[in-house]
């Protein structure tokens, strides 16, 4: 039976921790078969199976069907492996891929808990269930002090004076130092616009306390004034080929020192200054940042003390509205959708996650669902603890969430970056062994 622990931290906001499962997975080695890829073909894997033979071991090949997501089709592979060892014997298995390597094989030491078949557990989860009738805060995100550096979620958490936390989307984390923390969906800090939509991605909308979870696309316009338009590709993100970026004033670095062209426009839409990329974002304004044509066509239309009018919105894909950008309106581009309108519908091609490591295999996660009533229910499920938590497959994120009585939800980012904070303490156990810092946050507030 599982076990739980519930405690009230703030009226109308609930912490549980749950636990339930035992340990029963152990360990096999598994043979990468093309490249680090530990999946192919039939015919690959028997190929893989050969040399392995050849090298004095017994492989196996093993089967597996992947389902069917929404806009993903499941697919057949198989995978190769050596030997089962219990929990406490991971040291053989580690002695077997030593072996394997030697004879130019590569392989992995593999926990059964994590490949996404049948499991016992265990798993630990931490869940916030925020009641819509008498929860009387707000709900925000936040990027930190700046877009693109990252931050602790519990820093940012303190920052803001908040009740609770948890991890926000997937970010650049190999982007150039100082723009790995920008958010590789959309972005909307008290109703400005900090990171661009990927049309048709899932977020999560805030305003108050309400929540909702939908597909968004934005769109940045900028009318010259010789009345020319361009459209603005990006936002506080590093510039490609022939791009128009614009900056704001909550990037906190300085702009991409590129051979680009930029233009500082102030709070009127007026040309402040036409200058060479590479410099500050002054407070009060924005910088748009042009490279290759869109460069060119920067120098010759902007001019000192002209107009510039750079005019953004932001459309829900389901209604085909636009969402007002008020001062308490937030927006979060999480990851993938799991659940909509109470039934599974997982979007892991869309949301960018179409894999079997990031669909199948089990890691740990960070959810935000909506029930019918418009209550907004958190959670984290800790992993790659191997006979302490198993973390969860996408399948089970919205099995999870659906239990809980969420009708929509939506899986955040996860792995090391899994964090739950709840008045100022870290509340699960990170997988890195410590928080990571990470993109952005979503908070509950007190007002």
């Amino acid at each position: 039976m599982p076990r739980y622990k519930a405690t009230n931290v703030f009226p109308g906001v609930d912490l549980f921790t749950l636990r339930h499962g035992t340990a029963t997975d152990g360990y096999t080695v598994t043979v990468l078969i093309n490249g680090k890829d530990s999946t192919g073909s039939l015919a690959r894997a028997e190929e893989v199976a050969a040399a392995v033979e050849a090298a004095g071991f017994t492989p196996g090949i093993q089967r597996y069907v992947r389902p069917d997501v929404a806009d993903f089709p499941g697919a057949e592979a198989y995978m190769v492996r050596v030997g089962l060892w219990p929990l406490k014997k991971k040291a053989a298995a580690e002695k077997v891929v030593k072996q394997l390597r030697k004879a130019d094989i590569p392989a992995k030491v593999d926990y059964l808990g994590d490949d996404g078949f049948k499991t016992t557990g265990p798993w630990n989860i931490q869940i916030l269930m925020i009641d819509a009738r008498r929860f009387r805060g707000t709900y925000r995100t936040t990027l930190g002090r700046s877009t693109g550096k990252r931050e602790t979620t519990s820093a940012m958490a303190k920052q803001a004076g908040a009740i609770a936390a948890v991890n926000g989307g997937f970010f650049s984390i190999r982007a150039p130092r100082n723009f790995s923390g920008d958010p590789t969906g959309i972005s909307v800090v008290g109703g400005r616009l900090l990171s661009e939509a990927v049309r048709g991605r899932t977020a999560i909308v805030l305003q108050g306390r309400r929540a909702r979870i939908t597909e968004l696309d934005s769109s940045v316009t900028v009318v010259a004034p010789d009345g020319s338009r361009a459209k603005v590709t990006g936002v506080n993100r590093i510039p490609g080929a022939d791009e128009l970026v614009l900056y704001t004033e909550e990037l906190g670095t300085k702009t991409p020192r590129d051979q680009g062209v930029e233009v500082v426009v102030d709070a009127r839409d007026r040309v402040v200054k036409v200058r060479e990329a590479g410099g500050a974002v002054p407070r009060g304004t924005r910088v748009l940042h042009g490279t290759g044509a869109m460069a060119e066509w920067l120098w010759s239309v902007a001019r000192e003390g002209a107009g510039m009018r750079i005019t953004t919105s932001v459309v829900d894909l389901r209604t085909g509205r636009r969402i007002p950008l008020t001062p308490d309106t937030y927006i979060m581009g999480g990851g993938v959708g799991i659940l909509r309108n109470g039934r599974q519908y997982i979007t892991a091609a869309t949301d960018g996650m179409a894999s079997d490591h990031m669909i199948l295999r089990r890691h740990p996660r960070t959810l935000a669902g909506v029930t019918k009533q418009g209550s907004l229910i958190l959670a984290t499920i800790d992993g790659r603890d191997p006979g302490v938590t198993v973390g969860a497959n996408m399948f089970e994120a919205a099995q999870l969430m659906k239990w809980l009585g969420a009708r929509n939800a939506i899986n955040l980012d996860g792995g090391g970056s899994t964090t739950m904070v709840v008045k100022n303490k870290v509340v699960n156990r990170p997988s890195d062994g410590a928080e990571r810092p990470v993109g952005d946050a979503l908070l509950v507030v007190p007002r």
